[in-house]
C-alpha cells in the first residue's frame, strides 16, 4: 500500500545541503522501484550508504523439486517440521514456481547481521511469536496474526521476544500491494473494501545509530546470498518521507464481506501480486437465507493452483487438518468439502477459521525438502465411507 508517511527531520527542499548541528552534511539516499519512476522514499543518513568493507559470498539458494510430479492433492504438516534457526537463513521451501516461493521458517535466535531481499517483495505472515522489525525506516511491532511486507531491497531485522515463532514466507518477484478494486483513481482505499488505511502500520519508531564499526548484512540477489560488510551501523537514518517503506497489516483487522447467499473467494482477497493472490480466511457469520449453503461449491482451478495455510484446526470446508497444515490443490483437479462438510453446513451461524490462501496464475512446483511432513492420504480424504475415515485415521 502507497501513502506519504514521514518519519524523523528531512531537508526543506529534496537534494540541497542539509547538516547536523557540528556542519557534517548528511547522504541522501533515494530508495525506489522501478528505477526513477516508480514509488520511493528519500533517506538522510549519518554516513555513506556506499562505505562498504567488504563482499563475500554465501551460496546459492537451490530448491529441488519433487522427482514425483504426479498430478494430485497434498498436504503438508508444516507444524511437525524442525523448530529453530535463523529468521533468515533456515527458512524451508515448501511451494515454488517462477512467480512466488513460498517458504516456513521456526526462529528460535536473533541474527547479529541485518538482511536485505533484492530480488523480491516478501509477505511474512506471523503465525506465532511477537517482537519487533527493526529498519533503516524504524522499528515496527508485531505479534500473532501480523502481515509483514517489506518491499525489496529494504533492510530489516527481526529483534524477537522469548516465545514461539512461526513465520510463513511468501516471496515474489512481483510488486506485493493492494488489490486495484480496492482503491480509486486517486489511490484511496474506498468503501465497501475489508480494510482501510486506518488499518496499516508503518514504522513508528525511528532510532538512528551513529556507530562505526564493522556491521554485516546478507543480501539475498540472483537467488545467491552475499555478506556485505558496511564500516558502519547501517541504521543510521536521521530521517526520510515518501511512499516505499515495510508496513503491517492484522488479519484480526481484516473485515469479512458477507451476504445472504455464499460469497466466493474473491472476497477474502487481501494482497495482490502480478500472477498471484492471498486471501485472508477470519471469523465471520456464515450466509444467512434460510436456504444457503455456507460451505464452498465444488469448483475447478482452471488457470490457478490453490494453496491454503491454516492456522487453526477449524476450516469450515475440511476435516483432518491441523494448526499449521499446508494444502495445495492443482489446477486439473476438482475440489471442494469434504464429505459431509456441504450439507452440514446448512444452517450453521457461523465460522472461527483463520488461514491464509494463495492462488497462483501458474502451476506450483513442491520443494523437496516438505516430502518430510507430507499427509500422503490427503488425496483419498474425499471418499466417502470406510475409505474416507481409514485417509483420516479415524
Amino acid at each position: 500500500m502507497h501513502r506519504y508517511h514521514k518519519l524523523g527531520k528531512v531537508a526543506k527542499k529534496r537534494h540541497t545541503v542539509f547538516r547536523d548541528k557540528d556542519g557534517n552534511i548528511y547522504h541522501e539516499e533515494l530508495k525506489g522501484n522501478k528505477g526513477f519512476v516508480g514509488p520511493s522514499s528519500l533517506l538522510y543518513h549519518v554516513y555513506p550508504p556506499t562505505e562498504v568493507v567488504s563482499t563475500k559470498d554465501l551460496g546459492a539458494l537451490e530448491i529441488e523439486e519433487d522427482d514425483d510430479k504426479t498430478l494430485r492433492m497434498r498436504h503438508f504438516h508444516t507444524n511437525r517440521e524442525k523448530k529453530g534457526g535463523s529468521a533468515v537463513m533456515d527458512r524451508i521451501p515448501f511451494l515454488f514456481n517462477d512467480d512466488v516461493i513460498m517458504m516456513m521458517c521456526y526462529p528460535d535466535k536473533n541474527d547479529d547481521y541485518h538482511y536485505r531481499n533484492a530480488q523480491g517483495d516478501e509477505i511474512i505472515y506471523v503465525s506465532q511469536g511477537s517482537g519487533i522489525l527493526e529498519t533503516a525506516f524504524g522499528n515496527m511491532k508485531y505479534s500473532q496474526g501480523d502481515y509483514l511486507v517489506i518491499p525489496r531491497g529494504i533492510l530489516h531485522r527481526y529483534v524477537m521476544n522469548d516465545e514461539a515463532h512461526t513465520f510463513l514466507i511468501v516471496e515474489s518477484p512481483s510488486e506485493v500491494r493492494t488489490p486495484k478494486r480496492y482503491r480509486n483513481e486517486y489511490g484511496q482505499i474506498i468503501e465497501r473494501s475489508p480494510y482501510s488505511e486506518r488499518d496499516f502500520r508503518g514504522p513508528d519508531k525511528l532510532v538512528t545509530h551513529d556507530e562505526k564499526g564493522e556491521f554485516k548484512i546478507v543480501v539475498k540477489q540472483r537467488n545467491r546470498f552475499t555478506e556485505v560488510t558496511l564500516g558502519h551501523h547501517p541504521c543510521d537514518v536521521v530521517g526520510w518521507d515518501g511512499f516505499y517503506y515495510p508496513h503491517a497489516f492484522s488479519i484480526h483487522d481484516f473485515e469479512p464481506i458477507v451476504g445472504r447467499i455464499h460469497e466466493p473467494p474473491p472476497v477474502h482477497q487481501t494482497f495482490a501480486g502480478d500472477r498471484f493472490v492471498l486471501c485472508s480466511f477470519c471469523p465471520r457469520p456464515f450466509d444467512f437465507d434460510k436456504n444457503a449453503i455456507p460451505a464452498p461449491y465444488n469448483h475447478s482451478n482452471v488457470m490457478s493452483d490453490e494453496v491454503i495455510y491454516y492456522d487453526s484446526k477449524e476450516f469450515m470446508s475440511r476435516k483432518g487438518v491441523e494448526f499449521g497444515s499446508m494444502t495445495l490443490h492443482p489446477d486439473g483437479l476438482t475440489h471442494g468439502p469434504h464429505p459431509g462438510k456441504y450439507e452440514g453446513s446448512i444452517g450453521m451461524k457461523r465460522t472461527d477459521e483463520l488461514a491464509v490462501m494463495v492462488d497462483t496464475h501458474y502451476p506450483l512446483k513442491v520443494a523437496k525438502t516438505a516430502l518430510g511432513v507430507e499427509d500422503h492420504d490427503y488425496g483419498k480424504s474425499w471418499l466417502d465411507g470406510d475409505g474416507y475415515r481409514e485417509a483420516l485415521g479415524e
